[in-house]
């Protein structure tokens, strides 16, 4: 299981991210948001906040590396030693 944080504080609307993985979208507010069905999706102190439990871990980690101002984290969560790629 990951974790996806976009954040809205330090995004800047470039939407990069929407090239890389089918699940970032436009928000209403004009900035970077996760559209998933089915899933855990959240707003929370001025983060969108995901977890995913699926294969496409890698496509989350070239959205958050095509990312200009860096607004968008992957993590694990769930498993023993955590880790990620901040």
């Amino acid at each position: 299981m990951y974790r996806v944080t976009i954040d809205t504080d330090a995004c800047d609307g470039i939407f990069a991210c929407l090239t890389r993985d089918d699940r970032f979208a436009e928000g209403e507010d004009g900035l970077a948001t996760i559209e998933a069905d089915g899933e855990n999706v959240r707003r929370e102190d001025g983060r969108v906040v995901a977890e995913f439990d699926d294969d496409r871990r890698a496509d989350a980690e070239q959205a958050a590396a095509a990312c200009p101002p860096s607004a968008i984290r992957v993590e694990t969560v769930g498993e023993a030693g955590g880790g990620g790629n901040e």
